[in-house]
């Protein structure tokens, strides 16, 4: 398995989901720090979901990730989608950054 890092300027975004969730941070690796994070159990994500689990819930996540990336000056992330394929929930949370603005 090839190891993804971020720095500064671009950092890592990684994702964990769940059977129930979908959560997403993101991380500098340099200094070890998480920078943001976000997932289907925040209030005001929440508030807009019918269920956590399912591929609308997730573009939803990456819509929100990708916009307050935005905002705090951050357009550039490097994707490390682990092991998962690159389709499903996976796909839908990316389109929903690239919608957004976030370039990776």
């Amino acid at each position: 398995m090839k190891l993804i890092k971020g720095t500064p300027n671009r950092p890592r975004l990684t994702i964990f989901r769940s059977q129930k969730h979908f959560y997403a941070q993101v991380i500098d690796d340099q200094t070890s720090r998480t920078l943001f994070s976000c997932s289907t159990l925040d209030p005001k994500i929440k508030k807009d979901l019918s269920s956590g689990q399912n591929c609308e819930a997730a573009k939803i996540v990456g819509k929100y990730l990708g916009s307050t990336l935005l905002k705090n000056n951050l357009s550039q992330v490097v994707f490390d989608r682990r092991f998962h394929p690159f389709h499903g929930r996976i796909a839908a949370f990316a389109e929903g950054a690239r919608e957004a603005g976030l370039i990776f």
